[in-house]
């Protein structure tokens, strides 16, 4: 889920542009008249950006039938858009004020949410006092959306953690889920290093440079890469220094296994070389597609950090949220996601087993749906379990450069594998992000 390229923006940001000034209506303020690329203040139809037709673009159109239910006259205009596409359409837009040819309502990838909103705040429109109940989101997701204490965003899909296990290796060694769930990293590298030399399978995997698994960890302690205010915190980082230093224990003890793509990634799971995967809830179907192993997984909360204040089980990785847009027909297009994805069961209900999109709303746990057991988990109702995770995951401040510190960290860890110093690799981490920013 990382951000395009900058010459890729360019290039895309240069022909977008040239496509508006052909097509421009000249307006410049967001309560500009509809237009082919957004709802304005009135009508009965809004349109959506968002990408993926089997997950994204699918849900909003069961959400359509939904409030449609009420509304018949109601028409969602949705226009797929890849995530890279829409980034660089609304970087474009706001740099040559074309608020007029934004769409009602569109998906942001919530690692680059607050980057959005901080930057270009002409594109987005405060929903805080909307209606919508965002006291029924979990504090950690709402955040991805939140600036200056405003919400501008719906969160949707969910990026919650979890702990997924091969439970017939861990009978195998001797253990079970229980026993890893509500633990430190601690006890979890000492029953790692068990199951390695009782069974021969390390007990992660992920892709070699990658920051993921250290920002999960970081996440689970309520700690980010930025204060407050936006500076960088990667030097002095007490929780972030922890991650790496356990990170690097589990690759040297063979616990941690890497490999140099994200293929060779999901083929360690689906080929049973690991005994779990820790990550984004997501993961979930990549593991489902191996079809021999069936009843064999559970699903857990994640190792803590000893010794850290605020530390927690619970993290995130990836996710979206549905913001509105400046050009909006606001009135519509908030009291449309305050009945359906801030506020429909039936939705989440439809959408979970047609696309696996987990909800992130809290009211959704108490369905039967997501009560319900699952074969290839052994039985366990994991989707309410996983919303109970996402309920206490902590907030995280991504900031205005979140991929330039996230980047960063990435050649720090790979270089701290290698031998170089913590304490000078962090150093250089930090440095390039204040040097992004000035």
């Amino acid at each position: 889920m990382r951000f395009f390229r900058t010459g890729v923006a360019a290039a895309g940001a240069a022909a977008l542009l040239l496509s508006i000034a052909a097509c421009s209506t000249g307006s410049t303020n967001s309560t500009a008249p509809a237009t082919a690329s957004g709802g304005g203040p009135s009508g009965n139809t809004l349109t959506v950006w968002c990408w993926d037709p089997s997950f994204n673009i699918y849900a909003m159109k069961e959400a359509e039938k939904i409030y449609q239910v009420d509304h018949p006259d109601f028409k969602l205009n949705i226009v797929e858009t890849p995530w890279d596409d829409l980034q660089v359409k609304l970087t474009t837009l706001a740099q040559s004020k074309e608020y007029g040819q934004l769409p009602d309502i569109m998906l942001i990838q919530n690692n680059a949410f607050q980057k959005n909103v901080i930057n270009y705040p002409e594109v987005f429109t405060d929903i805080t006092k909307s209606g919508i109940k965002f006291d029924e989101f979990p504090a950690g997701v709402n955040g991805y959306s939140t600036v200056g204490g405003a919400h501008y965003g719906v969160p949707f899909d969910s990026g919650t953690a979890i702990n997924a296990l091969r439970t017939d290796v861990l009978t195998q060694a001797g253990y079970t889920v229980k026993d890893f769930t509500d633990i430190t990293w601690d006890k979890y590298i000492t029953m790692g290093e068990d199951i390695l030399a009782k069974t021969g399978k390390p007990m992660l995997s992920g892709q070699a440079g990658s920051s993921d698994q250290i920002l999960m960890m970081l996440q689970s302690a309520g700690a980010s890469l930025f204060d407050k205010d936006g500076k960088p915190t990667i030097v002095g980082n007490v929780a972030l220094e922890k991650s790496i230093t356990l990170y690097k224990e589990m690759v040297q003890k063979g616990i941690y296994l890497e490999v140099n793509s994200w293929d060779e990634y999901i083929a360690t799971l689906v080929n049973g070389t690991v005994a779990s995967a820790l990550n984004g809830v997501w993961i979930s179907g990549s593991i489902q597609t191996a079809k021999d192993q069936s009843g064999k997984w559970g699903v857990t909360d994640l190792p803590a950090l000893s010794g850290i204040a605020g530390a927690t089980n619970y993290s995130a990785n990836g996710g979206s949220s549905w913001a509105v847009s400046s050009n909006a027909n606001v009135a519509l297009a908030t009291d449309f996601l305050a009945k359906t994805f801030a506020g429909s069961t039936k939705l989440y209900d439809t959408i979970l087993p047609g696309a696996g999109a987990i909800a992130n709303w809290t009211p959704a746990s108490k369905s039967t749906v997501y009560a319900e057991p699952q074969p290839f988990f052994g039985g366990q109702p994991i989707y309410a379990d996983v919303i109970k995770f996402g309920a206490k995951v902590p907030a995280n401040n991504t900031g205005a450069y979140y991929y330039e510190a996230r980047d960063a960290v990435s050649a720090a860890i790979t270089q701290i594998i290698a031998g170089k110093d913590m304490t000078s690799a962090l150093a250089e981490a930090q440095a390039a992000v204040e040097f992004a920013q000035n």
